[in-house]
């Protein structure tokens, strides 16, 4: 029988325009750019890049930096539109891109729980079930009514992971939030990983291969915004390492 498709990109290319000039605040800017004095390089962080994630699986992506691998996952995410191509997701989506994605820096621990539950598509009701849970994985007990803005980036990744796996999505993406935090917490995470989210899909980008390793079956090597390999996860970490040695 053949697994369910969760994650379709179809010759997804993205360009940015960078900036050649250098200004020393907004004002500045604005009053070159009226007057077309802003000249734009082009740049392609993807180059038509198509790939199938199946349900259950848990996929890790590496490649140097700049190869493209946090702008494939925020296209996958839909917090940036491709330039070209397109994705097909069939599923919920709990995405942690960044460090304190998606809280209200003004709200408590205690607020963004509620919001992002909302946020994911769960009630009130439902959240409570779940909020001592929360609370408890992310050691946070004596700060959940501080406001987020007070946190330390390693609490809000805490706080923003024990959210993201306590909702059971279908797909759980993760752009190296577990890098943040003491060595008690990411293997807390790692174990969370293997079992609480066991039916999930995953797709982790992390600079550490041997978290890749360690949380993945499946890996897939950027560079340059294209698809080098794709594979058993142990091969082609074990290729991409080879070639960062010989750099």
């Amino acid at each position: 029988m053949s697994k369910k498709t969760v994650i379709e990109v179809n010759n997804v290319s993205m360009e940015f325009n960078l900036s050649e000039e250098k200004t020393d605040n907004l004002k500045e800017y604005v009053i070159k750019l009226l007057k077309r004095e802003i000249h734009f390089q082009s740049f392609w962080a993807l180059n038509n890049v198509s790939l199938k994630i199946y349900q259950g699986e848990k996929v890790g992506f590496v490649g140097l930096n700049g190869a493209g691998k946090s702008t494939l996952l925020k296209i996958i995410s839909g917090v940036l539109k491709p330039t070209k191509g397109s994705v097909k997701v069939d599923g919920s989506i709990a995405p942690l891109l960044a460090l304190g994605a998606g809280f209200d820096m003004d709200y408590t621990g205690r607020e963004n729980i509620y919001l992002n539950g909302a946020t994911l598509g769960y009630s009130r009701a439902e959240m409570d079930k779940k909020y001592e849970g929360i609370v408890e994985f992310s050691e946070l007990e004596h700060f959940i009514d501080v406001p987020v803005k007070n946190y330390s980036s390693g609490m809000r990744s805490r706080l923003g992971f024990s959210i993201a796996t306590s909702v059971s999505p279908d797909i759980l993406i993760l752009d190296e939030v577990l890098s943040v935090g003491d060595l008690s917490f990411q293997t807390k995470c790692q174990e969370r990983m293997r079992t609480v989210m066991s039916e999930a899909s995953m797709l982790f980008v992390s600079h550490s291969v041997s978290q890749v390793r360690k949380l993945c079956d499946k890996a897939i090597w950027l560079h340059k915004g294209s698809i080098i390999a794709s594979g058993e996860v142990n091969e082609i970490c074990d290729q991409y390492e080879a070639y960062v040695k010989n750099l």
